[in-house]
């Protein structure tokens, strides 16, 4: 039986932090001999390995920080959204080659976790698992330009989406990562959308690529007795309840609280009653109207208050713009809470569409909140929505579901290295 180590920023730190202490989790479980080798340690658990030492933390922090300072100088208006250009050297490069491990499967490596250079000198049988867009990208984290992406075209000199006239980032970054990353790299990614761009790319179009969903502990992620959840939050019993939430709460555009907003109107004048929770973020100092009440949880700290919030709402929804498989909408069907999201990127792969809850035309309020409003207004096809969902997370995202098919994979690269 072969090793693998998981390389990520961080284990608990972000959405792909936390998909990857999933994956971690599930391979432990599994009996696979698995850990993490992070430049930013959250937990005490032993399997992670990570920085320990304050002059270590200090010395990826200055990393992460002085890259970013790079980023701002160069992109200058640009940089509002995350770009990563990977330069500095070591990192955790010289734990990864001492590492025992047999396969390497990266993950989330920005931050300077890893330099473009470093990654391209791994020499053991190599997984990349991708959670944004950033790997077959310039510095961007995700593109919205479809077809004509410059990911596609392959970042062609004095393109007008140039981060800046003098000097373009996204080209220079790309095409650093051209040079370094000669040999094609198996590639995972969670959702079909993602695998499809991947295929589209310039730079990874001949790798091989596999969609394996996130892991999910499907037996903490489970439906609870809704009274009692709704009593923990201090929530209203006899209303229809829904939530939105994201890393960063109402702040990032990506996650569409401003494409919500108009529709949670709407819905407050199809369905009566209904409220609305938000998380991932405290009370704001001003409440933006909406027309119907919010609710303001703050940030979950650990996966059994958050199962308890799903378990406390009547559906979750994901606005967003663009994403992977967002982790809010596998977690919400796993406590048997239908999700409304629009039909966009990886959200076809979390939501069957009037089956475990709605796809909505983008990026239209009005057919969000036509969504809503199905999704809550006939008790006994909500009633077939959540068990729908609990069924369908069982099936697709359940540990020992996604460890069986990373393990395949693994076993498979390490036999033919």
């Amino acid at each position: 039986m072969s090793r693998v180590v998981l390389v990520s920023h961080s284990d608990m730190e972000g959405g792909a932090a936390r998909a990857t202490w999933r994956l971690n989790n599930a391979l432990l479980e599994s009996q696979y001999p698995a850990s993490m080798l992070v430049a930013k340690k959250i937990t005490d658990a032993v399997s992670v390995v990570g920085a320990t030492s304050k002059l270590d933390k200090v010395v990826n922090l200055v990393r992460a920080q002085l890259s970013s300072a790079i980023v701002s100088a160069v992109a200058g208006r640009a940089s509002s959204e995350l770009r990563s250009i990977n330069i500095l050297p070591g990192g955790l490069s010289k734990a990864l080659h001492l590492s025992a491990a047999d396969v390497v499967n990266l993950h989330w490596v920005n931050f300077e976790t890893l330099s473009i250079a470093s990654i391209g000198k791994i020499r053991k049988p190599l997984v990349w698992t991708l959670h944004d867009m950033w790997p077959f990208c310039g510095a961007e984290h995700y593109v919205y330009e479809g077809s004509d992406a410059r990911y596609v075209n392959g970042y062609a000199a004095q393109d007008p989406r140039a981060t800046s006239a003098r000097f373009d980032l996204d080209r220079w970054t790309w095409r650093r990562k051209q040079r370094a990353w000669t040999k094609p790299t198996q590639v995972v990614t969670p959702s079909q959308w993602l695998a499809s761009c991947v295929k589209e790319s310039a730079l990874m179009r001949d790798w091989p690529v596999t969609v394996i969903p996130n892991a999910l502990d499907v037996g903490v992620y489970k439906p609870w007795p809704k009274a009692l959840a709704r009593d923990m939050f201090a929530l209203p019993q006899d209303v229809p309840l829904i939530m939105f939430g994201a890393d960063g709460g109402a702040r990032d555009k990506r996650k569409g609280w401003d494409l919500l907003q108009p529709a949670l109107a709407l819905v407050a004048e199809q369905v009566p009653g209904v409220q609305c929770v938000v998380f991932g973020q405290g009370r704001p100092s001003k409440e933006p109207e909406v027309g119907l009440p919010l609710h303001w949880p703050g940030v979950m700290h650990d996966d059994v208050s958050l199962a308890l919030l799903y378990s406390a709402v009547d559906a979750v929804i994901v606005p967003s713009r663009l994403d992977n498989l967002p982790q809010c909408g596998t977690e919400a069907q796993a406590c048997g809470c239908p999700v409304v999201a629009f039909d966009v990127g990886g959200l076809p792969d979390v939501v069957s569409h009037l089956e475990t809850g709605y796809l909505a035309t983008p990026f239209s309020s009005e057919s969000l909140a036509e969504g809503i409003a199905w999704v809550l207004n006939d008790a006994e096809r909500y009633q077939a929505l959540s068990g729908a969902a609990r069924r369908r997370a069982e099936a697709l995202w359940g540990y020992d579901v996604v460890a069986a098919q990373y393990i395949e994979l693994y076993e498979r690269l390490a036999n033919a290295g």
